[in-house]
Order: structure tokens, then sequence, then C-alpha cells
């Protein structure tokens, strides 16, 4: 092996706590002191908006049904919702350090890559933020290269930047149809990350399945 590449949103950063994070951001410069039920309510609501536009650029609508359905006094103007997201939403994001001692430990033995879908601004703002930069010899943005996983395109251009084969070469990602899928139509292993051990409800068959990062450090998905 001689490259273990990396979805990012949900794989390498965990984007429902950086969802978390944005709401408390809007609860507090839109509305004020809010508890109790209303509070857990109105984080659902946002989550349920956010997971329904998810994938999508543009997150006008996600913030638009929000304030339609929790009206505030000093609501945020449709026409500013966007720029708000992109400013915003980047600097929610942390990086778990012991994912940073995992990725150091892999790095010495291979070469490491990041493809993600996903907006130029957005992606590489939510890598600097967390530092990840400096550990990838290769980041692919969708949105930058032109194409989207899962087109086993992307997945070829990582391997031709790293110059190595489709069999030296795993990647790993939360998603069975955009990472797993992909990956192994430009003939790579794929390795899913389920670390809430979710039932598989695909016909995608993984290579293997991690529930957590110490697996590919421990060599379990490797070799199963």
């Amino acid at each position: 092996m001689k490259a273990i590449l990396f979805d990012l949103d949900d794989t390498l950063l965990n984007r429902d706590h950086a969802v978390d994070n944005l709401f408390y951001i809007i609860l507090e410069k839109y509305y004020g002191a809010i508890q109790g039920m209303l509070k857990k309510d109105m984080l659902e609501k946002f989550k349920e908006y956010d997971k329904r536009d998810y994938g999508i650029a543009d997150k006008t609508n996600v913030l638009s049904s929000f304030f339609d359905a929790f009206p505030s006094t000093f609501q945020l103007p449709r026409h500013d919702m966007q720029d708000f997201w992109d400013q915003q939403f980047p600097y929610c994001f942390s990086i778990d350090q012991h994912m940073l001692k995992v990725l150091q430990t892999i790095k010495k033995q291979v070469q490491v890559g990041i493809i993600t879908n996903g907006s130029t601004q957005r992606q590489k703002a939510k890598i600097t933020h967390t530092g990840l930069a400096s550990y990838f010899d290769v980041i692919l943005i969708s949105e930058e290269v032109g194409l989207t996983k899962p087109d086993k395109r992307i997945f070829e251009l990582a391997l031709h930047q790293l110059q190595v084969q489709p069999n030296e070469a795993l990647f790993v990602g939360d998603d069975l149809a955009k990472d797993i899928a992909g990956c192994q139509q430009a003939r790579m292993k794929g390795i899913w990350y389920n670390p809430h051990r979710l039932t598989n409800p695909t016909d995608i068959k993984p290579d293997a399945v991690i529930h957590s990062f110490d697996q590919l450090i421990k060599g379990r998905a490797l070799f199963n």
C-alpha cells in the first residue's frame, strides 16, 4: 500500500458538530436567550433543513426555511444568507487531536490525500482553519477540479498526482455511494468509515468497514 485517501466531511471532520455550532451562532445573534424545548425544537429543525439541502452549494434555502419557521426580530436578510454561511460555517469545524496523531502515523508510511465534494471556498477554509493542509500530499475539491464523487475520474486524478496505481491505494469515506462505489469504479479499495455502526442499506460492498481510525494504523482495514 502506497497511499490512503480520505473524504473530508463526516470522515476527517465531524460535520454534525459544526452544524450544531452554526446553530448556536445563529441563536445568539438573532434570537437571544432561548432555552428548553423550543431551543431543542429549533436545533432539530435546523438540522433537518441542513440535511435536506446537503450537497447543494447554495445554503440560502436552509437559512430562509429556518427563519420562516422561527421568525426573529432581527432576521438575517435573504440576500445576505449565502455570505453568512460561507463566512461562518467553515470556522465551526474543529479537528480531533487523536485524529491528527493517527494521520501523522499514517503519513510516515504512505502518501495521504483528501478528495471532497463541495465549494472550493468553504472546503479550503475548513481545511486551513483545522490545520489539516500540512498533513496531505494532495487535496482535490470537486468544484476546483470540475469533477464530483462518485465520478471515478476524480479518484483517478488523485492517483495520477500521487503517482500510484489503483491497487496501491485505499479510499476512506462515510458515504457508500459517493465514496465507496466511486473509488471502487476507479479500481481502488474502499473502506467504509462507519463510527455509528449503521446497517448498510445498499448493495454496495465495501472492502472493509472501520469504526475508528485506529483500525487503519493497526492494519485491520488493510488486510481484511
